[in-house]
């Protein structure tokens, strides 16, 4: 017989265990029936503890992995409605945005009839006031003849006074026979009877002449009181149309100034080929004879005629000018105007949905529609003012070269074409070919259209 052998230090360590473990954990013994015979295998403590810590183990990793996947998508339907709720929210920028801009035109519209309205007055009232003072003047020299007559009239009185006592002086001391005496009387008699007559018709007419007189100063009297009240009611309406002008003028000037716009290069430019419906509008010239008060309303409104035609002009440069959005329909700004990557990037890019109806932003005629390298399909407008827009990496053009197009027309479709990383729209302003930021614009003509 050979010598049996000893148990190693694992084992014994393992039986150690067991031995320990079984008062809670027993030995269990899985029995398996076959054909030939009844085999059971034995499940130690330690082979139960084995066991029930890989379950456990399994149970814990497939509760990780299943509560990774949960919380994932919780997370995508989070980023989904926070994208949506951005989407309504910007929506919603976008029409009371939209809102405010109508009513400013409608209140630019308003405050331009209520102008011309009270320039109807103003003419009409200025008509009245000439009219006035030339009556008070005409009643002035009628006054000034009056009075002539009257002082002509009393020196005359005064003149056969003194030649009635002179006649009466020369009686007394002549001598003569009574028949000389007597016919000398009867021509005195005569004399002063005609005199006399003379002298009725003067007070009479003095009394008329201060008659006319009275009523003349109260008609210019009241004349004057209302001369008062028409300046009254000039300066008030002037201080409106004043007002309503300076309204439309600020944020047309604001408009202009954050797009960047040469102001008052594009209104020389509008001044010296003057297309305007009517044509520039024509000083107001009245003859005052030198009358200070009317000098100075003919200046005042001469001076607001001049400031509505700035406005006028910067209506027509606005008309003319790219300000408006390239993109109808729902879009997000993914690149800037400036460098990007190391190279400059001359334009806005938007990005949207494929096939988004891409709009002209000002009247103009089209200069290229076709296929232009890394632009992909490109239009190009050369608008008015030197101003040229391009809508690049179009799927589709719906212009052709020497076509004239209008502001918010239809030229084409969001695409993906040239050199493009998805679908978007890359959107360029020039003046007189040098590349300018188009954002100014895009957000002025939120203001103006």
């Amino acid at each position: 017989m050979g010598t049996p052998e000893k148990p190693s230090v694992e084992n014994t360590i393992r039986s150690r265990i067991d031995t320990r473990l079984e008062t809670y954990l027993p030995e269990q013994r899985l029995f398996l029936k076959s054909q030939p015979g009844t085999r059971f295998i034995r499940l130690r403590p330690t082979t139960q503890i084995a066991i029930m810590l890989g379950s456990a183990l399994f149970i814990g990793w497939t509760v990780v992995v299943s509560a990774f996947f949960f919380l994932g998508a919780i997370s995508t339907g989070t980023a989904r409605d926070q994208v949506a709720r951005s989407q309504k929210i910007y929506e919603g920028r976008i029409d009371i945005l939209s809102r405010e801009r109508d009513a400013r035109a409608r209140e630019t519209e308003r405050a331009l009839e209520r102008f011309y309205v009270a320039l109807d007055q103003v003419s009409i009232m200025q008509s009245e006031l000439l009219k006035t003072e030339e009556r008070r003047r005409e009643l002035e020299r009628g006054l000034n003849q009056v009075q002539n007559t009257l002082r002509t009239a009393i020196k005359d009185r005064d003149t056969a006074r003194e030649q009635s006592a002179l006649l009466e002086a020369e009686l007394q001391a002549a001598t003569g026979s009574r028949e000389t005496t007597a016919r000398k009387l009867s021509d005195i008699k005569t004399t002063l009877n005609y005199m006399l007559e003379a002298l009725d018709n003067t007070v009479i007419a003095r009394e008329e002449a201060i008659t006319v007189a009275d009523n003349a100063e109260a008609e210019v009297e009241s004349l004057e009181s209302r001369i008062e009240l028409m300046i009254d009611r000039n300066a008030q309406i002037f201080a409106r149309l004043e007002e309503a002008v300076e309204v439309s003028l600020d944020p047309l000037n604001a408009v202009f100034e954050a797009a960047g716009m040469p102001t008052q290069q594009l209104l020389n430019q509008v001044r010296s080929g003057y297309s305007g419906r009517g044509g520039p509008m024509m000083p107001i010239t009245v003859s005052t004879r030198g009358d200070t008060m009317v000098d100075a309303e003919t200046n005042r409104a001469n001076n607001l005629l001049r400031r509505l035609e700035v406005v006028d002009m910067y209506r027509i440069v606005a008309e003319h000018s790219p300000l408006d959005h390239p993109v109808n329909g729902p879009y997000r700004t993914t690149s800037g105007f400036g460098p990007r990557w190391g190279r400059m990037h001359n334009g806005l890019d938007f990005a949207g949905p494929h096939g988004t109806d891409i709009v002209a932003t000002a009247e103009g005629r089209v200069t290229f529609a076709g296929w232009s390298g890394g632009y992909g399909k490109l239009v190009k407008i050369r608008h008015d003012f030197g101003f040229e827009t391009r809508y690049a990496h179009l799927t589709k053009i719906n212009v052709e070269v020497g076509q004239s197009v209008s502001r918010g027309q239809h030229i084409g479709d969001m695409g993906t074409t040239g050199r493009s990383t998805g679908t978007h729209l890359h959107y360029e302003i020039r003046v007189n070919g040098r590349p300018v930021n188009p954002y100014p614009f895009v957000r002025a003509g939120q203001n103006v259209f």
